[in-house]
């Protein structure tokens, strides 16, 4: 397979901050979306983009929580959203067009981790409805606003968690083998970075360029929120004080340091005539390769992405299963 992960040599690299990555661009004109724009990364990537000029939207499903959140960033913009109901995808997307503004930034940073078993009122496992299908559907109705911007960027957030499975198509909703979550976690993840490679493809000559991003392990979240404190300390990423554990080298990162590849990827003017990659550590990341793979399986700390997460044969089928599936 081609690629074009190839690590570009920002300057940048796992301690830098979003506001480090921002500085000196102005984002006055520009619309921004940010799900999950009010809680952890997102928010520090709502912040940022924010001071640096742009509009702001945060979707929610908790209206009044997210501007309760965002009490600290004047002008930013909240409206409902769930993510696992179509009806409120729609509805929100209507509203973003029928306002005639175009949408030059959207970060699609909300998700959900290992959880339990749901499903939402389709039938479809949470996790893949969540993390995936909902951010297909927003944005591809978001598409008009998208191509107004002359110029977009969508970021899609993915994880090392890729490292769990690909996307098994032929039982993507766990009706037919038993559920793991974190094999469903890993499959709605490599979803994300396969969006993103379609995204790019189908956008590139309408001015709209997408990228995946591996933000790290930032535990002080409500991400980790279904994941035993017990196992969070034998991976290292508490200490024996249930106190995150802060070592970027090996992923694990400040709120701070965790939004900053989101906020390279959808401002830096680095990756002009760019798109379709997968990101890390402020940087594109190197594809990893059979003689690499025991390594990048083995820690945190060797950057890579799997080449089933990148592959735009993949890629265009999810796209084509995404369509049916969200009518």
């Amino acid at each position: 397979m081609t690629t074009t992960q190839h690590p570009l040599g920002s300057g940048f690299g796992a301690t830098s901050t979003a506001e480090e990555v921002i500085k000196g661009i102005d984002l006055t004109g520009k619309v921004a979306i940010v799900t999950g724009g009010y809680s952890g990364i997102g928010l520090e990537t709502a912040r940022v983009l924010r001071a640096a000029g742009a509009e702001v939207v945060v979707p929610a499903r908790d209206v009044e929580r997210a501007r309760t959140a965002l009490k600290d960033v004047p002008g930013a913009e909240v409206g409902h959203l769930d993510l696992l109901d179509p009806a409120s995808i729609d509805a929100f997307a209507e509203k973003i067009l029928a306002s005639g503004r175009p949408l030059h930034l959207l970060v699609n940073s909300a998700g959900i981790m290992a959880t339990p078993l749901a499903r939402d009122a389709r039938g479809y496992e949470g996790q893949f409805a969540t993390n995936h299908l909902g951010h297909f559907q927003l944005t591809t109705r978001l598409w008009p606003a998208l191509v107004a911007a002359g110029g977009a960027r969508v970021v899609a957030l993915s994880s090392r968690g890729i490292r769990f499975a690909g996307v098994d198509f032929d039982d993507l909703h766990f009706e037919h083998r038993t559920y793991e979550p974190f094999v469903a976690y890993g499959q709605s993840k490599t979803a994300n970075a396969l969006f993103a490679v379609e995204v790019d493809r189908r956008g590139q000559a309408q001015g709209i360029r997408a990228f995946a991003v591996h933000p790290g392990l930032i535990v002080d979240t409500g991400l980790v929120k279904h994941l035993d404190p017990a196992a969070l300390q034998a991976a290292g990423a508490l200490d024996s004080e249930g106190r995150p554990v802060r070592d970027p080298e090996r992923q694990m990162k400040t709120v701070q340091q965790g939004a900053a590849t989101s906020v390279w990827c959808a401002t830096s003017p680095q990756l002009d005539g760019l798109g379709g990659v997968y990101c890390e550590n402020v940087d594109i990341s190197p594809l990893v390769t059979p003689e690499n793979e025991a390594a990048w399986a083995g820690g945190d700390s060797v950057p890579g992405v799997l080449s089933r997460a990148v592959d735009p044969e993949a890629a265009a089928r999810l796209w084509e299963v995404s369509e049916r599936l969200t009518a």
